[in-house]
């Protein structure tokens, strides 16, 4: 290998840990809108449940999130047995694991910044639309959703930061399997138990602290942008 370049390896754990962050962020966001609405909207019996299940991530150690994703979603669990037998999808030991627990431990972030944005909304324009006969699903496709984007934006990106470095969830739910399941925190993890592996590992935090202040300044970018088209500025 050349100074400066990648080895396979290291190039599969970078393409995979992209790929797992963008499923995990593109499959939940509209969960993550639904579910910041019903948060910052709703009022109904449970819905301070609802708000502790959804940042219990943040709260467990990973591993115990990992172990729970296990039991659910393994060949042998209820859910992931009947997913199999079904549709033919397994989540154990396979990338679509990886996305799985990756978009959970994500999602309480995306939820929150999604639920800032639409606890921001003045509730008086929502009802004058709601005055002149809109729908609910109007109002909030004409009204709420483009007052909120920048919230939607910035939790989005804020959640594919955080995909890319899961790793205590991720290697409890899929292991470490290089080519398949090996996410660059994953790998880094490998290298650093190998004789001569401090280098590998070196390049893949450069390259995970790169992503994630890209990701950020991102976020940060667009969110102003499309605050700036909505106001008319």
């Amino acid at each position: 290998m050349e100074p400066g370049w990648l080895s396979a390896e290291e190039w599969q754990a970078v393409v995979l840990s992209l790929r797992v962050s963008f499923w995990a962020t593109l499959v939940s966001l509209p969960l993550g809108i639904l579910v910041a609405l019903a948060l910052a909207r709703g009022r109904f019996p449970g819905r301070q449940l609802l708000n502790g299940l959804v940042h219990l991530p943040l709260i467990l150690p990973p591993v115990v999130t990992g172990y729970l994703l296990l039991l659910t979603f393994g060949r042998k669990a209820p859910v992931g047995s009947f997913l199999y037998e079904a549709f033919g999808i397994v989540f154990a030991f396979r990338w679509t694991g990886a996305a799985l627990a990756a978009g959970v431990m994500a999602f309480p972030l995306m939820v929150r910044a999604i639920r800032l944005s639409i606890e921001a909304v003045d509730p008086k324009l929502e009802q004058a639309a709601a005055t002149l006969g809109a729908s609910r699903v109007w109002v909030f496709l004409t009204v709420t959703l483009p007052l909120i984007l920048p919230g939607i934006v910035a939790g989005a990106i804020l959640a594919f930061a955080k995909a890319m470095g899961e790793f205590g969830a991720t290697i409890t739910f899929v292991s470490n399997i290089p080519g398949e399941t090996q996410t660059l925190p994953s790998a880094i993890y490998s290298f650093l138990q190998v004789p001569d592996g401090d280098a590998a590992a070196f390049r893949l935090v450069l390259i995970s602290v790169s992503i994630a202040m890209l990701a950020l300044l991102l976020s940060e970018v667009v969110a102003q942008r499309v605050a700036r088209r909505i106001s008319g500025r």
